[in-house]
């Protein structure tokens, strides 16, 4: 095979509305590392659910949400954890869900792996539209690029850059070196679209070279499996096996990426090259998509406007200068969840005799000010009206980078749960694209008028 460039010219088809199955979709058969007979039912699920596994095997079940924060690091695959429970080799479901344009669904399994079927997502494919799909009435949210990201690791590289964020394009340059014999150079460009993945992504199937199969089963895994059941490559090509395309590899490479990518928890749109990446660089680009969606979300609420001014906090709060450590709330939702603002200057009392030579504000302070922001949070609740929330307990308090003159403190509370007596409230605070602390923190609910302040 040549070294030539193959193009996918499919247009971009991005549904504005959330979709689930319509049908319960079933995928039966044996896990690609360990071989464990499993069956995997994909489940309609509501707006806003999002993909999260099910482990229905067990007892109770347990659920983990397709979000890299439970990612863990394993070779040539990716997996799920939360504590013990694991859920292995999700990336090909997860790729046929986008191509699919798939938003909610449960995906029960009865094992610790996912079905791997031919390696390729067409069994998945082929079960989800038996289900059918089920266009739902909840706007889509898709996290679009909004400046480049750069990853590289051992000769590797993987980048995303913006695009409009109307569209999901890929360009995949795969380059084995001294195996180049065997997987020739190779690149593929692709617009990621329904018909379009249906024809060029989705039947491309995983693959491996003779020697790395050979080293995966001395070491216990992928034993159950032959060549003709595995896109295994010899000296000659496929063992036992043809090609479905001349380019199989890297279209296999964009499938395991776009699968990858919905752990950030939602379609992602943007332009990305990679060149030799894999699943640990999709994990990484993951991770920084999703603190970059966090900033631009942080910074939109912060441009929007204000929802309490400072007269309006001083109404509710009964602290005063210089202990008042709340300049303005810019976003509330509900009893749920707020966001304010602390503009810090050199002009703090605290400076002058806090580190006065390197001035920073005081971690205590910075703490103060997130219980602040989640005492605010809690007077919106009907209940507390007329009610003061008195700090009671503090936990998870982890102090992460330094605040100085100059800062805007960003704070975040949202709630753990609350009653008409206590309330837990989980905080953060970030200074830019840095988290500058978090806690936990625990309050009780007196009385305005029996508070002591």
């Amino acid at each position: 095979m040549n070294d030539v460039a193959t193009t996918s010219q499919s247009e971009p088809a991005l549904s504005e509305s959330q979709q689930t199955v319509a049908n319960v979709a079933t995928v039966s058969g044996r896990g690609l590392m360990h071989g464990s007979e499993v069956d995997l039912e994909i489940r309609p699920a509501p707006p806003g659910h999002g993909i999260v596994f099910e482990r229905s095997d067990l007892n109770p079940a347990v659920r983990i949400p397709a979000v890299v924060d439970y990612a863990v690091d394993r070779d040539r695959r990716t997996v799920l954890c939360d504590g013990e429970v694991v859920i292995e080799t999700v990336e090909h479901c997860l790729s046929a869900l986008r191509g699919c344009g798939i938003d909610n669904a449960l995906l029960a399994v009865t094992g610790p792996e996912v079905p791997l079927g031919d390696g390729s997502a067409a069994p998945f494919i082929d079960a989800i539209q038996q289900a059918g799909v089920s266009v739902q009435d909840a706007t889509r949210e898709v996290v679009a690029i909004t400046e480049p990201i750069v990853l590289e690791e051992g000769g590797a590289m993987l980048a995303a850059f913006p695009n409009g964020g109307e569209s999901f394009h890929a360009i995949y340059e795969l380059d084995y070196g001294s195996d180049s014999d065997r997987i020739p150079r190779q690149a593929f460009a692709f617009t990621l679209s329904e018909s379009g993945y249906l024809a060029d992504i989705g039947p491309a199937r995983t693959f491996s070279l003779e020697e790395e199969a050979a080293s995966l089963q001395e070491h216990g895994l992928c034993s159950h499996l032959t060549p003709a059941e595995a896109l295994v490559i010899g000296e000659n090509g496929p063992i036992d096996n043809e090609w479905r395309f001349g380019n199989e590899p890297v279209r296999h490479k964009i499938l395991d990426l776009i699968g990858d990518l919905m752990l950030v928890g939602a379609p992602v749109c943007g332009h990305f090259v990679a060149t030799r990446s894999g699943h640990v660089l999709n994990r990484r680009m993951c991770r920084e998509i999703r603190a970059q969606a966090e900033l631009q979300r942080r910074n939109d609420q912060l441009n929007a406007g204000r929802t309490m001014d400072i007269r309006a906090i001083q109404q509710i709060m009964p602290h005063r200068y210089p202990m008042l450590l709340v300049d303005r709330v810019v976003h509330v939702e509900g009893n749920k969840k707020a966001v304010g603002v602390k503009n810090v200057t050199i002009n703090e009392p605290f400076f002058s005799g806090h580190y006065p030579g390197t001035p920073i504000m005081p971690g205590v302070l910075i703490v103060e000010a997130m219980a602040q922001l989640g005492g605010l949070l809690l007077s919106q609740t009907l209940e507390h009206t007329g009610k003061v929330a008195v700090l009671l307990s503090l936990d998870k308090v982890k102090l992460r980078h330094p605040v100085t003159p100059g800062d805007q403190l960003v704070l975040e509370a949202e709630t753990i749960r609350a009653s008409t007596r206590t309330a837990s409230i989980r905080c953060r605070s970030y200074v830019g694209d840095r988290e500058a602390a978090e806690a936990h923190i625990r309050f009780m609910m007196v009385d305005a008028d029996q508070a002591i302040v």
